[in-house]
């Protein structure tokens, strides 16, 4: 039994930090997968604990990143250079997303390469004026297609399994 409690403390440290770390931005999930098979979590655990920490701050970008952009250009006039940057990137990977509407936010926030993603995907879905329960699917799909590739990259199916 105290075995079973140590294995449940100790990977519920991992799985916790695997979360954190897919909540960054240009990290996300890309790097959550292979830090957690690397603190030693199984790559299904890996996969389970990037996934979430990829979703959570999907709903709060989509409602709130124009209000804290409005925010931060009041507030904050020293970082407009950063909240152009951030919606001019919104608004040319929203140009791709468009034309397909959430099956182009599916597969743009599914393609696991650099400036795609959970982030830039909700970013983009909230310059275009998705509605939040359009959107959310779209990204979620897309961030488990993401999971799915990133892990049989790195680690092959059979460790999936």
């Amino acid at each position: 039994m105290e075995l079973m409690q140590w294995l449940t403390d100790t990977m519920a440290g991992e799985f916790t930090l695997t979360m954190l770390v897919s909540m960054i931005p240009v990290v996300e999930l890309r790097g959550g997968i292979p830090f957690g098979v690397a603190a030693g979590l199984p790559v299904w655990a890996a996969f389970i604990a990037a996934v979430i920490g990829n979703l959570i701050p999907v709903p709060f970008i989509i409602v709130y990143i124009r209000r804290i952009f409005q925010w931060m250009r009041r507030h904050m006039p020293r970082l407009n250079s950063l909240v152009d940057k951030l919606e001019r990137k919104a608004h040319l990977k929203g140009q791709r997303v468009t034309k397909y509407k959430y099956l182009g936010l599916m597969l743009f926030v599914a393609i696991p390469l650099p400036g795609t993603g959970a982030w830039t995907g909700s970013l983009a879905a909230a310059f275009l004026d998705m509605p939040l329960r359009k959107a959310i699917p779209s990204v979620i799909v897309g961030v488990l297609i993401a999971g799915m590739a990133i892990s049989i990259l790195s680690y092959g199916i059979v460790s999936l399994i």
